[in-house]
């Protein structure tokens, strides 16, 4: 650890200085002699024989704020840590295998986790006390960091064989919490599986506000894609229902940002009222993706507004204008204070509208004099804009584009305030996600540029996070690809690519897609016990091999692996595809019976994998208006287990499912099979509206 006395360096420089995340770099000039994760930090524990004391957050974590003014600024404190303990600093963005195996260390020593994550390790990396925030002093019956880093050295120097033997105890409980429980010999994983999950959920969902469970509220996409496919394959009203009123409550809510588009993280509250600020890729990119699809089921055109506004918002704030790869998150917090850039006050909404025109903005967006959350205001919708239009008695359509203009006023007086911090490093697996929603958005919405947005992101996961080996990386900044890619950025950027092919017809992206699934195979797959392992077989050797089974705020790696296979196995006819998807929602079978809540992502791969398709060859001699016209057809329906091959001028002929499969009389044909059986060809936009 070096120190500056000059007054224009800072005054204290540790090894993050070095690092590309954003997170990391906000720690460099601590007085904590921290290290990142690595063999430097890891040496040295054993040669001195201190414990590790492992911090985890990232860059839009409020909390991991708070703690680093407390605690991480604090000398006193920092001498304390670096006299007693190695310290290492982990973005769990960058190291999610890490923050995974000690976040499950954490959840089984305190029945809770969260970030910021403190835990502390014997110096070979096993876990024996963990925690999450701790202010620096005791207070409302938390202990403080003082207490708890003097407590654990004492018991260091004092009980040093009882903490070893706990710490490998707790490291073997978290080896079989890695392991996917055994098959009991139920029945057969089949649609009674995916119905038993929509009962689940109907028992957790919120009758009034909309979304499961009470307050924090979090969006659950994965299950609000499952309930839509519920709602089809039964025919049940319900399932919808649920699904709309969720969809309704958050997009008029203020989780939702009104004026620049995108959803925050969580609602502290049940409402769907009061967000935690920060926005994250992931977030965005599954939700854009459910709302595109409750619109090619319902036709609500709230719902696609609200899909466009939200890849709207990706396209201009979060991609990367040169590389094209989007950013991973903006904090929630401006000018050192959460929420901050969002809210309003009634007389600055007023003095921007002018006073006819911000009243009614006001009265319509819930903006009082005294606020709706700490003396501010959060814009959000008391009431879908239709009823709003008839009590004052104007028509919606005018009231729309007024109020359009409106926001776009405020929106550019928003500009003009600090903005929160962006996360600028790029992660291959969210990417994937996001990679997904913009394709499918591109042809159900015909918006040409959500597909070059799509493009853009699938060159550069080509370009820039493929190493020489065909091995995929899994974080970018700086110019700098680092870190071996996880189980989920290789089912993600499959699932991406698989659906880009759908959205352009390009077969170079499933080439691609089939080597990744090949590499998927050799790195990451257990034969033994069935199923992925997180981390690929080059990867570094930590405490213990996990496995994502369970979904989280982003979809398990393994349920995520078992639908792009599928999906890429009917694309391209690879019936090895098919059965190693089916191999591994099997393999998950357990889950999906048991913890229907947590397995969202497993069942909507199960769901695909029970259907009969359709699987639709469009084969035109041309892209011409009538072959955009069948796209168009096909995007306004919702079928989630279709799978569509553009064939173009026999562009995809080398397909199994389309050879032999020419434009009939030059014009756009429709071949059309469900499971074993096929329809006669469909010539012309016409006799492919009849079909569907």
């Amino acid at each position: 650890m070096n120190e500056h006395p000059t007054e224009t360096a800072p005054r204290f420089t540790n090894r993050l200085a070095s690092e590309t995340s954003p997170y990391l770099l906000q720690h460099a000039h601590n007085p904590v002699d921290w290290y990142p994760w690595g063999e430097e930090a890891l040496a040295r524990a054993k040669s001195e024989n201190k414990p590790i004391f492992l911090s985890v957050g990232y860059s839009a974590c409020h909390w991991c704020h708070v703690m680093e003014r407390e605690s991480f600024e604090n000398p006193a404190l920092a001498e304390l840590m670096n006299e007693r303990f190695v310290n290492v600093k982990v973005d769990r963005e960058e190291r999610p295998d890490i923050d995974q195996i000690y976040m499950s260390a954490v959840q089984a020593m305190t029945g809770r986790g969260g970030w910021p994550m403190s835990v502390f390790l014997t110096p070979d990396g096993q876990p024996f006390f963990g925690g999450t925030y701790y202010p620096p002093e005791d207070r409302h019956g938390m202990p403080g960091f003082r207490r708890v880093i003097l407590s654990v050295d004492q018991a260091w120097q004092r009980r040093r064989e009882e903490i070893h033997a706990s710490a490998a105890e707790m490291t073997a409980h978290l080896a079989d919490l890695a392991k996917l429980p055994a098959d009991t010999g139920a029945k057969p994983l089949g649609s009674e599986t995916i119905d038993n999950a929509a009962v689940a959920l109907r028992r957790m969902f919120d009758p009034v506000h909309g979304g499961f469970g009470q307050a924090p509220k979090f969006p659950h996409p994965m299950d609000l894609k499952l309930l839509l496919r519920c709602a089809v394959r039964t025919q049940d009203a319900h399932s919808l229902h649920m699904v709309r009123h969720t969809l309704d409550k958050m997009a008029r809510g203020g989780i939702y940002d009104h004026l620049g588009g995108g959803f925050a993280r969580y609602s502290t509250d049940a409402k769907w009222l009061v967000p935690h600020f920060e926005k994250m890729l992931y977030d965005n990119a599954l939700l854009a993706a459910a709302y595109t699809e409750a619109y090619q089921i319902t036709g609500e055109e709230d719902f696609a507004r609200t899909v466009r506004e939200t890849l709207d918002y990706l396209i201009g704030r979060m991609q990367d204008p040169v590389e094209g790869g989007f950013y991973a998150t903006e904090d929630a917090d401006s000018e050192g204070v959460e929420g901050k850039f969002y809210v309003w006050s009634r007389e600055e909404v007023v003095a921007v509208l002018g006073p006819e025109r911000g009243e009614r903005f006001c009265a319509i967006y819930d903006v009082s004099p005294h606020g709706n959350w700490e003396h501010q205001n959060i814009l959000n919708l008391l009431k879908p804009l239709a009823q709003t239009a008839s009590e004052l008695k104007i028509d919606e359509d005018q009231l729309r584009r007024e109020l359009a203009e409106d926001r776009a006023k405020l929106l550019a007086r928003r500009e003009t305030r600090i903005p929160p911090g962006k996360d600028t490093k790029v992660l291959t697996g969210w990417n994937g996600l996001a990679l997904a929603a913009f394709a499918d958005a591109a042809w159900t919405f015909d918006e040409p540029r959500y597909l070059e947005a799509a493009r853009r992101c699938a060159s550069f996961l080509k370009r820039r996070m493929t190493g020489p080996d065909g091995l995929l990386l899994h974080s970018f900044k700086d110019g700098q690809a680092r870190f071996n890619a996880y189980l989920d950025d290789y089912a993600a950027v499959i699932d991406g690519l698989v659906r880009l092919f759908e959205a352009d017809g390009d077969t170079g992206w499933l080439s691609w897609a089939g080597e990744l699934a090949d590499i998927l195979d050799r790195e990451f797959l257990d034969e033994a016990d069935g199923g992925f392992f997180y981390t690929g077989s080059s990867h570094e050797t930590l405490i213990l091999r996990n496995k994502d089974y369970q979904d989280n705020a982003t979809p398990s790696g393994n349920a995520l692996a078992a639908t792009a296979l599928a999906r890429l196995g009917r694309v391209t006819g690879d019936q090895a595809r098919t059965d190693r998807a089916w191999k591994t929602i099997r393999a998950m079978g357990p889950i999906l019976e048991r913890y229907p809540m947590a397995a969202g992502q497993g069942l909507i791969a199960l769901d695909f994998l029970l259907s009969d398709g359709p699987e639709i060859v469009l084969s035109s001699p041309l892209a011409d208006d009538e072959y955009k016209s069948g796209r168009r057809l096909l995007g306004h329906r919702f079928e989630p287990g279709r799978v569509i091959v553009p064939n173009v001028a026999g562009s995809a002929a080398s397909l199994e499912l389309a050879r032999d499969r020419p434009p009939k009389s030059g014009r756009l044909t429709a071949y059309v099979c469900r499971g074993t059986s096929c329809e006669e060809p469909r010539v012309g936009v016409d006799a492919l509206a009849d079909r569907i």
